[in-house]
């Protein structure tokens, strides 16, 4: 069958969805990733095909919107609810949660959510469109977030499912908003969501439904224990780590002194500069009082963050970046900032971890993994260096929280593979088109 694999416009959106890729193309299927055009290199890289849609515009253009985006989407944030009394229900993982309110998810939706799909999905709509009418793909696989592949699909009438990068924030979103919805006047029941993708779909002579917002199905890469709300829809498939272009340093290689102990703050959109989660202050406090811990502390610092460190203690090893799925086999505890990446690739390794987040799903993962006993979480106002001290000492000997990250991985490792995955994805689509094809006379 022929498969498009279309991810939210961000390049580590690109490498989440890069070994599902290779396992639909080893399995003979014909794959295409198509992204926007500063995002080719990435795909290209990874020995995929690539197809150019949305705006043609260099790197160094493409991380000036970026920063004018981030700007944007910080004064969003500021005005939507954040976590706290605003959002609490949002991210309760009992079965009876509270749901939001009105006022609440309307905020969410229109102040944070829309705007940023609009700005991700808009561009590349119509090429991405006139692509898969050109090609006619059987089945469309859309990052979360990148709606114009669900709309592409539905243009072409191929099966589509929404492949989650964490834990599904947006559907528990969704849902909270038809409630509310559905509990207004008439007059009140604005959903400027619908709007947005009714307009883009009936240019192409398709009507709404709720599959243009959450898939047909959903791929989730992550253990039951963070999928909160089970659905007959959830593909669940082992997450898998691809980091790009890796050498394993030398030092790596080496069985560690003491507990080795990774710890990262930042984060980069499309190879753009490194952001702190905390500032160098901050860290230095850390290190400070993590100074006299028998352990071998490994920190991932960009060049002049390193540079504007006070003193580095001598269990402190400084690196620029490291691959996070060769490191972490190796490490006894991980501290990072609740990325997809380090939070995927230490539940895969069994590896207790402390997450300081602020992003918009962290809430949620903290609740899923603190209810798992598997690790610890604080947001960035209370990361200072006792806490972060008692934290990552409790990490290193709690022998209950160390079994349950061990649990988690052998959960992880009994889901099915990318391989496996994907031949369940070609009998998916079989059988839409068996149901689709007129009965015989």
């Amino acid at each position: 069958m022929r498969v498009l694999i279309v991810p939210f416009p961000w390049k580590t959106h690109v490498f989440n969805l890069v070994p599902l890729a290779w396992s639909l193309q080893t399995a003979g299927h014909e794959v295409r990733v198509a992204g926007w055009p500063d995002l080719l290199d990435a795909v290209t890289g990874a020995g995929l095909t690539a197809l150019a849609v949305g705006p043609g515009e260099t790197p160094e253009l493409r991380r000036q919107r970026d920063r004018r985006q981030s700007s944007d989407r910080a004064e969003s944030a500021r005005r939507a609810p954040q976590e706290g009394p605003g959002l609490q229900p949002l991210f309760d993982i009992r079965p009876d949660r509270e749901r939001l309110s009105w006022e609440q998810v309307s905020r969410v939706v229109d102040d944070l959510v829309l705007p940023q799909a609009r700005r991700s999905n808009d561009p590349m709509m119509e090429d991405l469109v006139a692509a898969a009418r050109a090609w006619q793909p059987d089945l469309v696989l859309w990052g979360a977030k990148a709606f114009a592949g669900a709309v592409a699909a539905a243009a072409v009438g191929a099966a589509h499912a929404r492949v989650l990068y964490s834990v599904d924030v947006y559907t528990r979103l969704r849902e909270d908003f038809l409630h509310a919805q559905a509990l207004q006047p008439p007059e009140r029941r604005v959903d400027t969501l619908r709007d947005w993708l009714t307009g883009w779909a009936g240019k192409y002579g398709v009507e709404f439904s709720e599959d243009l917002v959450n898939g047909q199905f959903t791929v989730a890469p992550l253990p039951e224990a963070f999928r909160p709300d089970p659905r007959p829809t959830t593909l669940p498939v082992q997450f898998v780590a691809y980091n790009g272009p890796a050498v394993v340093p030398g030092w790596l290689a080496r069985p560690p002194r003491a507990p080795r102990v990774l710890m990262t703050f930042g984060d980069s959109v499309n190879d753009g500069p490194v952001r702190l989660l905390l500032p160098v202050e901050r860290i230095q406090r850390i290190l400070d009082s993590v100074a006299d811990l028998d352990v071998e502390l490994v920190l991932a610092l960009p060049p002049d963050s390193r540079r504007q460190l006070r003193e580095v203690p001598a269990n402190t090893r400084l690196v620029e970046s490291v691959p996070l799925s060769e490191a972490l086999p190796t490490c006894s505890a991980v501290v990072h900032h609740g990325g997809t990446w380090s939070f995927g690739c230490a539940l895969r390794h069994g590896v207790p971890q402390l997450l300081i987040g602020r992003a918009f799903d962290a809430p949620l993962k903290f609740r899923c993994l603190e209810r798992a006993g598997a690790g610890l979480a604080m947001t960035p106002a209370e990361a200072d260096g006792p806490a972060v001290r008692a934290a990552l000492v409790r990490l290193l000997q709690d022998g209950p929280l160390r079994a349950n990250a061990r649990r988690l991985r052998e959960e992880m490792l009994v889901m099915p593979t990318p391989n496996e995955l994907a031949h369940t994805l070609r009998d998916v689509v079989t059988a839409r088109r068996e149901q689709a094809a007129p009965a015989p006379r």
